[in-house]
């Protein structure tokens, strides 16, 4: 089972020409909404790629609880760990411009009371993978990570959104991913030494013992272990919006890991689907099924 401990959101989104300059207004040409929130992305990007999941989080009593687990209820997921909590729902807003590049605000709402005690509904065993990122309470995370360890579980710990203060989290997590900005970011708050990003991946990787992958966009990712480094390239694509590539290819290596690929072979078909995730707007809408990551490997 993977286990995904993580935000859910409703996304608010406007297309733009380009993005605004601070203190610029510029007008949007649409507006849209879509389920979200990087917890309910990954959980939903998993289950499309053939994996049994199980989300913990929550939502609001409002009217953006129905949209914002819409897609994750047509999916094979359990939600029954999902509370409804006296909270607005958390919400992100979206501007997306004409290349595919996007900039986010992101209200938490209910996602800040998934708590250390929703951990224990999670009840990870030694054959579960869970699955995190920072969009609920770093604590959580934290007892997240406890109850793994003590049960034997494995951990893939998505560092988004950075949030300096998790920066200890990282050395706790078996797969640490991050995009190469948040990398950079955590190399230094971390004081990794090296001349370039590779050296300070290794660097990591020397100090923690764990395993790191860092996604370069159109460059691929680039996966380095104790004793392993693996890059893949990525799919060629023209992006219409890159909103939730990157949660779609952790919960598409999650899932290839706990279908028990090599982590070569997982990372292939995880750099696929991110790349195929960048073809249609919205996060979840644009999540790819396993047959399309299979068809695009071929």
């Amino acid at each position: 089972m993977i286990i995904v401990i993580g935000s859910i959101n409703l996304d608010l989104i406007t297309a733009v020409d380009r993005l605004p300059q601070p203190g610029e207004t510029v007008a949007g040409s649409s507006f849209r909404t879509a389920p979200g929130g990087k917890g309910a992305n990954q959980a939903l990007a998993a289950s499309r790629a053939g994996a049994p999941v199980r989300m913990i989080g929550a939502v609001g009593g409002d009217a953006f609880a129905g949209e914002a687990l819409a897609l994750l209820k047509t999916s094979t997921a359990d939600l029954t760990g999902v509370r409804t909590v006296d909270e607005a729902t958390g919400t992100a807003m979206i501007l997306v411009d004409a290349k595919g590049e996007n900039i986010i605000a992101v209200s938490p709402g209910a996602n800040g009371t998934v708590s250390p005690g929703d951990v224990a509904q999670a009840d990870p065993g030694p054959e579960d993978l869970v699955l995190l990122q920072h969009e609920v309470p770093l604590e959580t995370v934290q007892a997240a990570l406890d109850a793994a360890e003590q049960a034997g579980a494995a951990t893939l710990l998505n560092t988004a959104p950075f949030r300096a203060d998790a920066a200890p989290l990282l050395g706790r997590a078996s797969i640490v991913v991050a995009n190469e900005t948040e990398f950079d970011l955590y190399a230094e708050v971390l004081d990794l030494d090296g001349a370039d990003r590779a050296a300070r991946m290794k660097a990591f990787v020397a100090r923690t013992g764990r395993i790191l992958i860092v996604t370069l966009g159109g460059d691929g990712a680039l996966a380095v272990a104790p004793a392993l480094e693996i890059r893949v390239p990525a799919l060629s694509i023209k992006p219409v919006d890159t909103v939730g590539a990157g949660d779609t290819f952790c919960g598409a290596l999650a899932a290839g890991l706990h279908a028990g690929l090599t982590m070569e072979d997982a990372l292939k078909r995880a750099a696929v689907a991110g790349a195929l995730a960048c073809l249609k707007p919205g996060a979840q809408p644009s999540i790819p099924t396993q047959t399309e990551i299979d068809a695009a490997l071929q």
